[in-house]
C-alpha cells in the first residue's frame, strides 16, 4: 500500500467497524429503549382536538388593511360540539392581532370554519381549543405590530 491508498483504506475500515458497533448496539433490547409506535396517537383519531376540514380559510383579509400590506394574527378561542359545530356564542379572541379590523375579520369568519369533531376513546366530545388566523399579504413584506 505504498500508493497512498493506506490512509483511505485504514479511515473506510474504522468507519465500517464503527458502523458494525452502532448497528450492534442499536439492536440491543433493554429498558432504556423507547419504543415509538407504528402510526402516531393522532393518525388513528382516538384521541384528538377538533381538526379544520375547510379547503380553504373562511376568513376575509379587510381589503383596506391589505392594500396596505399590513399583516397580523389572531387566535381564537373556539367551542365545538360533538358534532364539530362552532358554537358562535363561545368564540373569543384569545390573542389581539393589534389590528381591530384583523380581529373582527378573524371574529366574524370563525362562525364558517368547519372542523371533524374532537374524540375521547374514539368518541365525538365537545371541546374548546385555540384556533391561529394568519393574515399575509401575497407579497410577504407586510408590516406587522
Amino acid at each position: 500500500m505504498g500508493d497512498g491508498w493506506g490512509p483511505v483504506v485504514r479511515r473506510r475500515q474504522g468507519l465500517a467497524g464503527a458502523m458494525l458497533v452502532a448497528l450492534v448496539a442499536c439492536g440491543k433490547q433493554d429498558g432504556s429503549v423507547v419504543r415509538l409506535p407504528a402510526t402516531p396517537p393522532a393518525a388513528n383519531r382516538h384521541d384528538a382536538p377538533p381538526v379544520a376540514i375547510n379547503a380553504e380559510p373562511p376568513v376575509e383579509y379587510p381589503p383596506a388593511l391589505f392594500e396596505q400590506g399590513i399583516e397580523g394574527d389572531v387566535v381564537l378561542r373556539l367551542h365545538t360540539d360533538e358534532h364539530g359545530q362552532v358554537a358562535a356564542e363561545s368564540t373569543r379572541i384569545a390573542e389581539s392581532s393589534g389590528y381591530p379590523a384583523l380581529d373582527s375579520a378573524a371574529l366574524k369568519g370563525a362562525r364558517l370554519f368547519r372542523f371533524a369533531p374532537a374524540l375521547r376513546n374514539g368518541s365525538p366530545v365537545a371541546a374548546t381549543f385555540l384556533q391561529p388566523v394568519h393574515f399575509r399579504h401575497p407579497q410577504g413584506a407586510g408590516t406587522t405590530p
